[in-house]
C-alpha cells in the first residue's frame, strides 16, 4: 500500500499532540519498517522503555486507525489486488511479516478487502525480534512448512531485505514504496521490480525463478 505520506502525517500528529518539535519528513521516513517503539525511540532520542515512547506508540495507533485505515483500499498500488488473486490461483502460499502490531495489520487488510488472501500474518508483537531480525521470516517458514529456498521476500525497505538475507531467502525489492532504488540496491536483493506486475513476472519464472 502507498502509505508513506499517511505515515508521516500520523507521526506528525503524534508529535503535535505531545507538543514536541516535529522531525523532518526524511527522518520520519527513515524509520518506516521498524517497530514503532524503535522508530519513536530513534526520533525522540530516548530509550525504548521510556514512558514517552509508550505514549507515542499509543497515540500513533489511535491516529493510524483514524487516518490510514479508512483509506486502505484506495492506497493499494496498481496490480496488487489482481496480482495476489493470481498468485493464490497458481497455488502460492502468501504470508506477511510486518513491523505493525498484529491487530493493526489485520485491521488494515480487512479494510483493503485483502484479509482472505494471506495464509499467515506475523506482526511485530508476535515475535521477540521483529524485522530486520530473521525471526519473523523463520516463523512463517516453520508454520507454513516451507524451506528458505522455497520462499521469496517481497519488500520495499532495507529491513525487509536484511530479514530475507538473514533468513536465507531470495528477495524482490520493489522501488515504488519506502526506500529508493539506490538504497535497496545497496542490499543486493535477488531481483528489483518497479511494479507489482514485475513482481508477478519474477514469481512466474520470467526473472529467472523456477
Amino acid at each position: 500500500m502507498d502509505t508513506p505520506s499517511a505515515i508521516v502525517t500520523t507521526f506528525t500528529a503524534v508529535f503535535d499532540v505531545m507538543q514536541i518539535p516535529v522531525p523532518t519528513s526524511q527522518n520520519i521516513r527513515a524509520t518506516i519498517g521498524l517497530p514503532l517503539s524503535t522508530a519513536f525511540s530513534n526520533l525522540l532520542g530516548l530509550p525504548a522503555h521510556d514512558k514517552r515512547v509508550d505514549v507515542s506508540v499509543e497515540l500513533y495507533q489511535r491516529f493510524y486507525r483514524e487516518l490510514i485505515v479508512p483509506q486502505a483500499r484506495e492506497l493499494l498500488f496498481p496490480g496488487v489486488a489482481a496480482g495476489l488473486s493470481f498468485l493464490r490461483e497458481q497455488g502460492f502460499a502468501l504470508a506477511i511479516a510486518t513491523s505493525k502490531f498484529q491487530a493493526s495489520a489485520d485491521l488494515l487488510l480487512r479494510q483493503a478487502e485483502l484479509g482472505n488472501q494471506f495464509d499467515l500474518v506475523i506482526g511485530a508483537d508476535q515475535v521477540n525480534h521483529p524485522k530486520p531480525h530473521p525471526e519473523s521470516g523463520s516463523l512463517i517458514l516453520n508454520r507454513l512448512g516451507f524451506s528458505n529456498d522455497q520462499a521469496v521476500m517481497v519488500g520495499d525497505t532495507i529491513h525487509d531485505l536484511l530479514m530475507a538475507k538473514a533468513s536465507g531467502m531470495d528477495s524482490i525489492a520493489v522501488t515504488y514504496g519506502i526506500h529508493s532504488y539506490e538504497i535497496l540496491k545497496s542490499q543486493q536483493p535477488t531481483w528489483i521490480a518497479h511494479s507489482f506486475d514485475e513482481v508477478i513476472s519474477y514469481l512466474k519464472g520470467q526473472g529467472g525463478l523456477s
